[in-house]
């Protein structure tokens, strides 16, 4: 069985003739005349893009981008101890990525669109999944390049690795002033390059590629040690960021439960939400009756039990129905009046099921308590208002059971005792009325 399962993962009966492979990355790794025009046109490709926030556009310029080449010819070149190679192959990626930035900013600078759209705001926060995606979108690129059938997916590991957003965004970034924006996305495609070089020694190395230099072994040592430093580099900024992705992740999704529970809140309609998780910050606007600092602070203790207890919640109402909605505009409220109305209509269908429910109260009860006391015979139960001297009136439940003889104390205060955990009503009369023979 394991025998079996090797002989699919074997990769040797595929591998391309060493000379041809060498003679492809050493190909691929020269930049000038096709693949520098071709380079070049990519990135204005992807530029607008970024620019128009065109996703099918972006993923046609990273199918026609170059730039995998000279990233293979690295790390073949590193794998091989082919030292000749790796400096031509380094000087053609700074030329391709210089060329590249250069073509960007001078695209984004006389655009006239400027503003950054969802698919340049994706490529300035690289994460730890990002090195996942480099990592084995690399080792399909080169295991493919090593295979003698390549099919389609050079093309497929040129999108995944996503290797044109980045310096276009980069480009961006130099164009409006935004360095943030700038240093983002060049650590990302950093990532990109390290680790997709890192996937072309660790496969060619697998694969066994002939040494083709003289190279001692206190050199292959000292390549191998900075090959380690950058991966630590390069990972570890990755990571951390990673940590907060998770982390504004779960900030969200706990939000987003929290303001389901709180859009209705004491006759106040939420009319928008805005939720922060990179600040931790939530900001409520309300439409509805008048709110006051009391309201907030129970809204504010509410958060806590959705993991909220550290977030900065700002309330604010945006109009009351006592007052004139005069800072809203005719779309928000016409929401606060339709919320209004939804809200009548909810309180009036719980007080019809409330007085259902309180109807038949009395025979519940009787129920429930004949196999406990049987000398009860009836039930019957109200809500009233109590009065007494010089005290506001407060609600009152009434409970009158019918019982053939008189119970005695003992008895009563025991039943009245189970009636007030049973009804929980703020205030509870209970009658017992002997009934005639």
């Amino acid at each position: 069985m394991i025998e079996k399962i090797v002989h699919y993962l074997n990769l040797d009966s595929d591998v391309e003739e060493y000379d041809r492979i060498h003679e492809t990355i050493t190909k691929d790794v020269i930049f000038k005349g096709t693949n520098l025009w071709i380079l070049v046109f990519a990135i204005i490709v992807a530029s607008v893009g970024l620019n128009m926030n065109s996703t099918a556009v972006i993923i046609g310029a990273m199918l026609i981008s170059p730039l995998m080449g000279p990233i293979n010819g690295m790390g073949y070149s590193i794998a091989t101890y082919n030292f000749p190679l790796f400096r031509i192959a380094v000087k053609n990626f700074s030329f391709a990525v210089g060329a590249s930035l250069i073509a960007s900013t001078a695209y984004f600078a006389i655009s006239p669109v400027s503003s950054a759209q969802s698919e340049l705001l994706a490529r300035t926060s690289p994460t730890i999944y990002d090195v996942l995606i480099a990592l084995f979108g690399g080792l399909a690129g080169i295991v493919a390049i090593s295979s003698r059938n390549k099919g389609n997916v050079i093309p497929g590991v040129a999108i995944a690795t996503a290797l044109m957003p980045p310096l276009c965004t980069a480009g961006y970034g130099l164009a409006t002033g935004k360095f943030d924006f700038f240093f983002g996305a060049i650590y990302l495609f950093t990532i990109n390059t390290v680790f997709i070089a890192l996937s072309s020694v660790v496969v060619s190395q697998l694969l066994k590629f002939p040494i083709r230099t003289i190279s001692d072994e206190k050199h292959r040592k000292r390549v191998n040690h900075w090959i380690t430093a950058v991966i630590i580099i390069t990972v570890t900024p990755s990571i951390y960021f990673g940590y907060l992705l998770v982390q504004e992740e779960r900030f969200s999704e706990r939000a987003a439960a929290f303001i389901d529970r709180v859009s209705l809140f004491e006759g106040n309609y939420l009319l928008r939400s805005e939720v922060r998780p990179r600040r931790g910050e939530l900001t409520l606007i309300y439409g509805g009756n008048s709110f006051d600092s009391t309201h907030a602070r129970t809204i504010r203790r509410r958060a806590a039990d959705f993991g909220l207890a550290d977030a900065t919640i700002d309330i604010r109402q945006g109009f009351s129905f006592a007052t004139s909605p005069t800072r809203l505009n005719e779309r928000d409220k016409l929401k606060g009046e339709i919320n209004r109305l939804t809200a009548m209509l909810q309180e009036k269908e719980r007080e019809r099921d409330s007085l259902a429910t309180r109807a038949s109260m009395g025979g519940k009860l009787l129920a429930e308590i004949r196999p406990l006391e049987s000398r009860i015979i009836t039930c019957a139960f109200s809500e009233t208002e109590l009065h007494m001297p010089e005290v506001e009136p407060r609600r009152a439940s009434v409970v009158v059971f019918g019982v053939r003889r008189a119970l005695p104390a003992r008895d009563r205060n025991r039943i009245t005792a189970w009636l007030a955990s049973r009804i929980e009503a703020d205030t509870l009369v209970t009658v017992f009325d002997v009934l005639p023979r």
